[in-house]
């Protein structure tokens, strides 16, 4: 429920409340005492939904643009008469005047605003090269983005531009800013004893999580400017629904920054192609939704040009993300392709060791390096066999080069297949452990250490 108090201008007193008299509200009217350009102030509870086709009554009636008009959130309203008006004025969207009003307060004072945004590329910067998703979240509270972003697509249906040109302006030139927090925040850390030295930031997963889009982040961030849209028109969750709009975009700006400080320019390049598409899905989803609720400026002649105006950047903002998605396609499609691979041929190995059952013999692990930049440049799969054999027991002869055409021939693809042998010597003390089981848990990049004759084609 709403309380609306107006100030009623000279005049228009009678007309006013003839106008709450036709729409069944119950009204209090006091005389106004103040400066003399008014002559009484009505209050009045509506529901939310009632607020926006009362006061266009009301202006109708009288009440002048210069006037005040004050729209309250009361915590309770007890009367038993405001039956009728709930079925008069179904729905839950509040007002065009209070979607305004909400969307400047969530869009601060540009020292705020990057202020707050620093300090939550800083504290998600840490997060990344911590490899802590408790730290990167924690960033998220922080982050101010949601005000920008909810106010460029509250502007444009309202036909404020100063409000959506603002908007686009914080958003961009923000993000931007994260970008090159991050940046200066990694060159800094290199030359202190806070991160170990020659540091590969391909190694962090936070880090690789957000270096490969795909169509998954694109639904991601669709659905935090439909949230964020939602929270808004609905008056609850904007604060939680603020962390998840940060979520898409604060991770990958500060894993952007990264990247242009450790010189994998493929993550610079990948995380930035994750925050614009995240970056126009979030305002396109938002705008769309505005939109369609029927929020329209007061103006009816302006109703057409904001018709116009939203119909030209939904249509700029799609084929933006119509182009950066052959980058999430590409990307999709490359991942699905290497990891079916890996696991088609982890299979094929496994299937070809229960085929030979050499007595004594075990197969280990197998492990395939074989990552989407990989398929992009036709570079050969590589696939590391860590095999077990009792000392006393003879290797079999060609083994990687048996595996490595019968990879080549089952999967189509040329393979390098690296092979290690691991001895082992099992005691008859009750009770045994597997015979390879502790040797299982060593990676073939560590097994140098175990003295193995390594074979490779």
């Amino acid at each position: 429920m709403r309380l609306v108090q107006v100030l009623i201008p000279e005049g228009a007193r009678e007309h006013v409340l003839e106008t709450l008299d036709d729409e069944g509200i119950d009204y209090a009217a006091f005389e106004e005492i103040g400066r003399g350009d008014f002559e009484a102030m009505v209050q009045f509870p509506v529901p939310p939904s009632g607020v926006e086709p009362v006061l266009e009554r009301l202006t109708d009636a009288g009440i002048r643009e210069d006037s005040y008009t004050i729209v309250l959130a009361p915590e309770t309203v007890v009367s038993q008469r405001l039956t009728a008006l709930i079925e008069r004025y179904p729905g839950l969207r509040i007002s065009r005047e209070e979607l305004y009003a909400r969307a400047e307060d969530l869009a601060p004072a540009n020292s705020t605003f990057f202020a707050f945004l620093v300090l939550s590329t800083v504290i998600a910067t840490t997060g990344l090269l911590l490899d802590s998703a408790a730290t990167i979240i924690g960033a998220m509270v922080v982050a101010p983005l949601m005000g920008p972003a909810i106010s460029a697509s509250v502007g444009t249906v309202l036909d404020d531009q100063r409000m959506a040109a603002r908007g686009v302006r914080l958003q961009v030139v923000g993000l931007l800013a994260a970008i090159a927090t991050g940046a200066v925040m990694g060159w800094l850390l290199q030359f202190t004893i806070l991160i170990p030295p020659d540091l590969d930031i391909l190694t962090v997963p936070q880090i690789v999580e957000r270096t490969n889009p795909n169509f998954l982040s694109l639904f991601l961030a669709l659905g935090s400017g439909l949230a964020g849209a939602i929270s808004i028109m609905r008056g609850s969750g904007s604060t939680l629904v603020g962390v998840a709009i940060a979520v898409a975009l604060i991770p990958p700006a500060a894993t952007a920054g990264l990247g242009l400080a450790f010189g994998p320019f493929g993550v610079a390049v990948g995380a930035s192609v994750l925050v614009l598409v995240n970056l126009l899905a979030i305002n396109l989803s938002a705008l769309v939704l505005f939109y369609l609720a029927g929020f329209r400026p007061l103006d009816a002649d302006q109703v057409e040009g904001v018709r116009r105006s939203v119909v030209s950047r939904i249509a700029v903002i799609a084929v933006g993300i119509v182009v950066l998605s052959v980058v999430l396609g590409a990307v999709t499609w490359t991942t699905f392709q290497t990891e079916s691979y890996a696991a088609q041929a982890q299979n094929e190995i496994q299937q070809e060791f229960d085929r030979v059952d050499a007595e004594g013999v075990e197969l280990v692990s197998v492990e395939v390096a074989y990552e989407p930049v990989d398929l992009v440049l036709g570079n050969e799969p590589e696939v590391d066999v860590l095999i077990g054999i009792p000392r006393d027991v003879q290797a079999p002869p060609d083994l990687a080069q048996r595996l490595d055409d019968h990879l080549t021939e089952q999967l189509g693809r040329d393979v390098v297949v690296r092979m290690g042998f691991v001895e082992a010597e099992v005691s008859e003390s009750e009770p045994p452990d597997p015979p390879f089981g502790r040797v299982a848990e060593s990676s073939p990049t560590s097994l140098a250490d175990r003295r193995l004759t390594t074979v490779a084609t």
